[in-house]
């Protein structure tokens, strides 16, 4: 049986007319893998939009979720360890910024094999590191949600986050000098992923224990 595969991205946001995450996975679907249902999503930069799209699109209980990340200033690809029960925007001060979910754990680590993943993508010449850090914006909320409403939901889905850096494409109409990575490395990064994800097959209902 195959496993079913949930991948997410985001819409543009601030001065960037394109996102890295986004152009990521439109070039991992131009040659998709065999062996798993995946099915893919672009999602608004809204805190209260995202919620309500994750509430809506968990409910297939898939066996994986992948969420993708623009993180502009990275020359490496971030697989995420740890999501935090806080969350603002760039606009608030960080003494304003409030949990996720009141009452929430504290934060959520995935159980995902992230180590294994960066490395993995290292040994092809992917420039990839592991994160303990998803921020607290809303790459992070993405995440700690994720956990959170299949922890509430008591769901199969295991979940993890992936920052890719900007295109060159974006960093070339600029004045400043910004580290980048080309999008065809990034969806070759989110490749690795999937395939191995289809390797560890659909998640078994012992799992839920």
């Amino acid at each position: 049986m195959s496993p079913q595969i949930f991948i997410t991205a985001f819409e543009p946001y601030d001065e960037w007319s394109e996102n890295a995450s986004w152009l990521a996975l439109v070039e991992f679907t131009k040659s998709l893998p065999t062996g798993a249902r995946i099915v893919t999503r672009r999602y608004p930069v809204d805190f209260g939009a995202v919620r309500q799209r994750l509430e809506k699109d968990l409910s297939d209980d898939f066996d994986y979720a992948l969420h993708l990340g623009q993180a502009p200033g990275s020359a490496r690809i971030h697989l995420e360890a740890i999501a935090l029960n806080v969350g603002g925007n760039s606009g608030q001060r960080p003494e304003s910024f409030e949990p996720l979910v009141t009452g929430g754990p504290d934060a959520f680590r995935t159980s995902l094999p992230v180590g294994e993943w960066s490395l993995k993508m290292r040994e092809q010449g992917i420039p990839a590191t592991i994160s303990h850090h998803a921020g607290t914006y809303l790459c992070n909320a993405t995440m700690y949600l994720t956990h959170y409403i299949v922890q509430q939901r008591r769901l199969k889905t295991r979940a993890a986050f992936i920052h890719v850096p900007l295109d060159p494409s974006q960093t070339a109409q600029g004045s400043k000098e910004i580290a980048s990575l080309p999008t065809s490395v990034s969806a070759a990064g989110l490749r690795v992923i999937v395939d191995e994800l289809i390797k560890r097959g659909p998640v078994a209902a012992a799992a839920l224990a």
